[in-house]
C-alpha cells in the first residue's frame, strides 16, 4: 500500500467502538494538517522509545532493530510527501504507526507498548520547541548585531530625542538605535529561560499514570537530548507552560519590533526625513508615482497584533482545564507554530531593513531646535549654585521670551538672559552645541561618547550571555 493509506482503516483507538466516526466529527477530530510538521520529531521520539523498550527487555534486540529500520524507512517516505492532504489518518502519530506496520508487519504494533499519544505528542512538541527557540534566538541575536553595527556607523550624528513625541533633548543617533536593541536582549534572555522549561522529557508518563514497564526515563532523556524528566506523570502530559511562555515571549518581541517599526515609519516621512530605507524594503504606489512606502515597518507593526492574539488564544485554552490530558490541548500547537513562523518571517526582514537604512545627517541637523537646550540652561545655573527648581523656572522664562519674540532660544542676547538672571555669562552660548550637550551626560547609560561606547561593550557582553 502506498503512503495514502486506506481510508477505511481503523483509528488507533477504535477497538472499543462498533460504529465509525461521523463525518462531521472526523473533520473536527483531525489534527494532521497542524501536527504534520512534527513528523521528524515523532520519528525521533519513536526510535528512542524503541531503544528504551529494548533496554527494559520488553522487545528483543532483533525487534528493536527491525522497528528502528522501519522508522527510518517511514521517514524516507514522509520526506518525499508534499504534505498530509491525501493521508487518511487523524494525526501524525497515527500516520507513523500505520506506515511502520505496513513496512515491517505486526512487530510495528509493539512500538506503542507503555506509551500514549498524550506523552508522545508532549514529547514531539518539546523536541520541536527546542529547535524553534534556538532558531528564534539566532534571528534575534542577528538583529541586535545589525542594530549595534548601525549604531557604530552613526558616530557623530546627534538627533532630537523625543518624549510625548515632542522634541525633548538632543541624543546621539547611536543612543536611539541602542534603545531599541536592549529590549531584544531581554527577549533573548526570556527565550533562554523558556528553553530551560522546554528542556524536560514527558515521555514515559503514559496517558497520565506513568509507564507500567521498567523503562529508564533518564536514559531516554539523554538519548533525546533533554536535561531532565518530568516529575509528575499527570503534569507531564498536560503541562504547556513552556508553550504559553514562548507565545508570550513572541508577543513581547512583536511589541518591541512594532515600536521600532513606528520609529521607522515616522522618521522616514517627509516631515522628519531622518532615515531612508533601502529600495529592497520599501514599496511604491499603484497611483502616485512619487510614493516611497516603508511597508516593511508597517507590516511588522501589523504582525504584532497577530502575535498578541495568539497569546490570548493559548491562555484561554489553558485557563479552565481539569487535571490530566484534555483534548482542548489539540489547540495548543497552531498558535505556537504561527507565532514562531511570524517572527521567523519578520525578524530577517526588519534586520535587512535596518542594515539597508541610511541616516540623513543634513535633515537630522536641521531638525535640532534650540529649545531642546532649555534643560542645559537650567543645568548651567545649577552649576552656579542656583537650586534646580528655580533654575528650571528661569530657563522656562527664557523660552517664553524667545517664543513671544518669534526667535530661537539661542538667538536671545546676553542682556536678555541676564535680565532673567545675572549668573548668565558669555559662555552660556556654548550650551547650544549639540555635541557638547550630549557629551555632558557622561554617567553610565548616558549620551556621552564614552557612555555610548560603554553601552556597546555591555551590549556585546549581554548578547554573548543571552
Amino acid at each position: 500500500m502506498d503512503a495514502r493509506g486506506d481510508r477505511s482503516g481503523h483509528p488507533l483507538w477504535g477497538g472499543r467502538f462498533e460504529g465509525v466516526l461521523a463525518g462531521e466529527m472526523e473533520a473536527l477530530n483531525r489534527s494532521l494538517q497542524v501536527d504534520w510538521r512534527l513528523w521528524r520529531h515523532d520519528i525521533e521520539g519513536s526510535r528512542a522509545w524503541a531503544r528504551g523498550l529494548r533496554r527494559a527487555g520488553i522487545i528483543s534486540p532483533d525487534e528493536a532493530t527491525l522497528i528502528d529500520e522501519g522508522l527510518v524507512a517511514v521517514a524516507r517516505t514522509l520526506e518525499n510527501l508534499a504534505g498530509p492532504e491525501d493521508l487518511p489518518d487523524e494525526d501524525i502519530h497515527s500516520v507513523v504507526e500505520r506506515l511502520l506496520t505496513e513496512t515491517i508487519g505486526p512487530t510495528g504494533g509493539k512500538l506503542h507498548t507503555g506509551r500514549s499519544r498524550n506523552d508522545q505528542v508532549a514529547t514531539d512538541f518539546r523536541l520541536w520547541g527546542k529547535e524553534a527557540i534556538h532558531a528564534l534566538r539566532g534571528d534575534l541575536a542577528g538583529m541586535v548585531g545589525v542594530i549595534a553595527a548601525k549604531a557604530r556607523e552613526s558616530t557623530g550624528i546627534v538627533m532630537p530625542g523625543y518624549t510625548h513625541l515632542q522634541q525633548a533633548q538632543p541624543v546621539p543617533a547611536a543612543h536611539w538605535l541602542l534603545s531599541r536593541a536592549w529590549p531584544l536582549v531581554r527577549d533573548l534572555e526570556h527565550l533562554r529561560a523558556v528553553l530551560g522549561e522546554c528542556d524536560v522529557l514527558p515521555l514515559g508518563s503514559g496517558a497520565l499514570a506513568g509507564c507500567p514497564f521498567d523503562v529508564d526515563r533518564k536514559a531516554l532523556a539523554a538519548d533525546l537530548g533533554f536535561s531532565r524528566v518530568t516529575e509528575n506523570s499527570m503534569d507531564g502530559v498536560s503541562d504547556r507552560d513552556w508553550a504559553a511562555r514562548l507565545v508570550f515571549g513572541a508577543a513581547m518581541t512583536g511589541i518591541h519590533l512594532s515600536q521600532l517599526a513606528e520609529d521607522l515609519v515616522l522618521f522616514s516621512t517627509a516631515e522628519f526625513g531622518f532615515v531612508r530605507l533601502g529600495d529592497g524594503f520599501t514599496t511604491g504606489s499603484s497611483l502616485m508615482p512619487q510614493k516611497r512606502n516603508p511597508d516593511v515597518a508597517e507590516l511588522t507593526r501589523g504582525k504584532s497584533g497577530r502575535l498578541l492574539g495568539n497569546l490570548t488564544g493559548i491562555l484561554t485554552v489553558l485557563k479552565g482545564l481539569p487535571a490530566g490530558y484534555n483534548r482542548d490541548l489539540q489547540e495548543d500547537k497552531e498558535v505556537v507554530f504561527d507565532s514562531v513562523d511570524t517572527l521567523a518571517m519578520v525578524l530577517p526582514a526588519m534586520s535587512g531593513a535596518l542594515d539597508s537604512m541610511t541616516l540623513v545627517r543634513a535633515r537630522i541637523g536641521e531638525a535640532l531646535r534650540a529649545e531642546m537646550f532649555a534643560t542645559d540652561l537650567a543645568d548651567h545655573l545649577v552649576r552656579r549654585g542656583v537650586p534646580f527648581r528655580e533654575s528650571h523656572h528661569l530657563a522656562g522664562a527664557l523660552v517664553r521670551v524667545a517664543e513671544s519674540s518669534g526667535r530661537e532660544l539661542s538667538e536671545l542676547t546676553l542682556e536678555e538672559m541676564r535680565a532673567v538672571h545675572t549668573d548668565f555669562g558669555p559662555e552660556v552660548f556654548e550650551i547650544f552645541d549639540p555635541a557638547a550637550s550630549v557629551q555632558s551626560r557622561a554617567v553610565r547609560g548616558g549620551t556621552s561618547a564614552e557612555a555610548v561606547g560603554q553601552q556597546l561593550r555591555a551590549l556585546e557582553r549581554a548578547l554573548a550571555q543571552a
